[in-house]
């Protein structure tokens, strides 16, 4: 049934950019990222090759299956990204290049400029601010209609079961970028702290990355994983921005939205 589902989605995400009409760039990190639908990896009885179907999902990877034909998304997110990776990199300019008016523009970076142990991808909060406003600004110039997204929760919970709370002053700065620049702001992480501590610190590892040893070939040891989504994460979460297109009543595109 899995394997299933991984192939419908993939079908899905192909024939919707076959015929989409209005469109939605993403960019950002892993937690919004397209990944594997199957990985190669060894059999550790027979030694033959097979396809294992890949456990963890990006809430743009799965936001498709909510929409209708007639929208297409280009997922530019990738894993380990910040907002100044992204430009070094030369993602930004691909997604400035593609950008056209009318077009919708997704702007979700935090986990990894906030990380200073990290300095491969460190952006200071002044740096994090400058690009934030950058990517806003051209996308306007371009006549597309950008929206920022906070960062989503990680599910970390002390030795007592409150929530702890993580991407520190981050956030307000994407909220305050948002609200100097005009723009619509959906809360993901809001929203989606709310649904972890709702869940509860056991029945939210059901959003993520936790397998057991030899549940998925991939992770033959077994992952704990408080970030990373699998399917029924990523699948929730972008429900919640789905949500918050609504909140924002930005008609044009939830008006896709499947009944």
């Amino acid at each position: 049934m899995t394997n299933k589902r991984n192939i419908i989605f993939a079908l899905l995400i192909i024939s919707t950019s076959l015929f989409a009409q209005k469109r939605i760039f993403m960019m950002g990190d892993s937690t919004m990222a397209d990944k594997l639908i199957f990985k190669v990896v060894k059999d550790s009885i027979s030694g033959d090759s097979i396809f294992e179907p890949f456990p963890e999902k990006g809430w743009g990877q799965l936001l498709p299956a909510f929409l209708t034909e007639n929208v297409q998304v280009k997922n530019f997110a990738k894993n380990g990204r910040s907002s100044r990776t992204f430009i070094e990199e030369g993602l930004w300019q691909q997604v400035i290049d593609s950008l056209q008016k009318d077009d919708f523009l997704i702007i979700q970076f935090g986990h990894n400029d906030a990380s200073k142990e990290k300095v491969d991808r460190y952006t200071t909060p002044e740096e994090y601010v400058r690009n934030f406003t950058m990517f806003v600004q051209k996308a306007k110039e371009k006549g597309a209609n950008p929206i920022i997204c906070t960062s989503v929760a990680r599910r970390r919970f002390d030795q007592s079961g409150i929530f702890q709370d993580s991407h520190g002053e981050y956030l307000d700065l994407a909220r305050n970028v948002a609200k100097a620049e005009k723009i619509p702001m959906i809360d993901m992480y809001e929203k989606s702290k709310e649904l972890i501590i709702k869940m509860g610190d056991e029945k939210s590892k059901s959003l993520f990355l936790h397998l057991k040893p030899g549940e998925n070939m991939n992770f033959p040891e077994g992952k704990i994983d408080n970030t990373h989504f699998n399917e029924r994460g990523a699948l929730l979460m972008a429900s919640l921005f789905l949500e918050g297109l609504k909140e924002q009543n930005i008609t044009t595109l939830t008006e896709e939205i499947k009944k």
